[in-house]
């Protein structure tokens, strides 16, 4: 009888807090809070350099292409010092999110917070030339990526990193499972069953989207100006633009077709055709983090274009609306496939190792 009482399993709630914070069986946990604090606390350290006048600055009217940036006209001397206050900030902020146990801060003050440094890097700071240049990166042309894009790379991983902590800290307040986020009253929408029915309308519009900007792209390398006046359409064909427009939006279109691999079988077993995978399960991160990173480049695309229209960037938009207003409907696209991710991940994760909620 002893023996039994002894080795009798805990109950959940005993078991939850006996695990608490500590990393999964087997796994080394990721320390992202501090290294959200980190990120942001030196790139903000290096704009209080830049705003002493240090050499360097990579934004405004220091820009490489200073047409594409929401400070065009705004020099280092007056925008280095508020970029650098942003940043700090948000360090602080990560700082709090990174440490153990609850804030006298309420929650919804630090987590409303992180979504400010989220919308402020997104829509200012970053721009379409992060998406521009992964077509460099495939073609294996590094020197034609420039300063000013390392420098919204290294923006949008800071804040990428301060919403994983942010999440993380959200989780840990409400009392559910750091690991995977479930607590005891239940999945609701992030169940499996739920996640199918959201996730495929998700994935079909973030197929349809780039589909919408591929049509033009495809009508002028066919000799069709779609959306645009002849003229500008002649200067393009001239310089072999509709071309290389063609083959980037095919490569989109592409992409945009494997996104129903997040609602189809084979984007969960791989296919019978793929020699040596056949019949394998297809790894979660192939499919979730490819997605991720497109839907961040797609969104800050989008959000450039919207933001050049208001600003009056754009020479006669009556007539040449092809080649501006398919982009400003990427933010759709970017969030959809942000859902359909999310929803492809809520349906194949399993039980958690942390908590053990997930079972069957």
């Amino acid at each position: 009888m002893t023996r039994t009482i002894q080795n009798a399993p805990l109950p959940r709630a005993q078991r939850d807090a006996s695990t608490e914070g500590r990393p999964a069986p087997g796994a080394r946990r990721f320390p992202v809070g501090w290294a959200a604090f980190l990120a942001l606390l030196t790139y903000g350290l290096a704009h209080v350099y830049w705003a002493l006048g240090g050499s360097g600055f990579p934004f405004g009217a220091e820009d490489a292409n200073p047409e594409y940036s929401a400070f065009e006209h705004i020099g280092r001397a007056q925008l280095a010092p508020w970029v650098a206050a942003g940043f700090l900030l948000s360090a602080g902020v990560a700082l709090l999110l990174a440490l153990p146990g609850r804030r006298r801060i309420p929650a919804p003050v630090l987590l409303g917070a992180t979504a400010v440094s989220a919308a402020a890097v997104l829509g200012t700071l970053a721009d379409f030339r992060i998406l521009g240049n992964l077509a460099y990166v495939f073609m294996l042309r590094f020197s034609a990526i420039n300063w000013t894009v390392i420098n919204q790379v290294f923006a949008v991983v800071a804040v990428g990193l301060m919403v994983m902590s942010a999440v993380t800290y959200q989780r840990r307040v409400t009392g559910a499972c750091v690991g995977c986020g479930r607590t005891d009253s239940g999945a609701g929408w992030t169940s499996s069953a739920a996640a199918a029915r959201w996730g495929r309308k998700a994935a079909y519009t973030a197929v349809a989207v780039p589909l919408v900007y591929a049509s033009t792209r495809w009508a002028w390398a066919l000799g069709y100006p779609l959306g645009i006046s002849d003229k500008m359409w002649q200067e393009g064909k001239e310089d072999h633009l509709w071309l290389f427009g063609a083959a980037l939006a095919t490569m989109g279109a592409l992409g945009s077709l494997l996104t129903l691999g997040l609602v189809q079988r084979w984007g969960e077993v791989f296919p019978r055709w793929m020699i040596g995978l056949r019949g394998r399960r297809v790894p979660l991160a192939l499919a979730t983090v490819p997605a991720s990173l497109v839907s961040v480049m797609v969104t800050t695309a989008g959000i450039m274009y919207i933001r050049l229209h208001f600003q009056g960037a754009f020479d006669d938009p009556k007539h040449n609306w092809g080649a501006t207003v398919p982009e400003t409907i990427w933010p759709v696209w970017g969030v959809a496939l942000a859902a359909a991710t999310l929803a492809y991940y809520f349906r194949r994760r399993g039980a958690c190792k942390r908590c053990g909620r997930g079972g069957h």
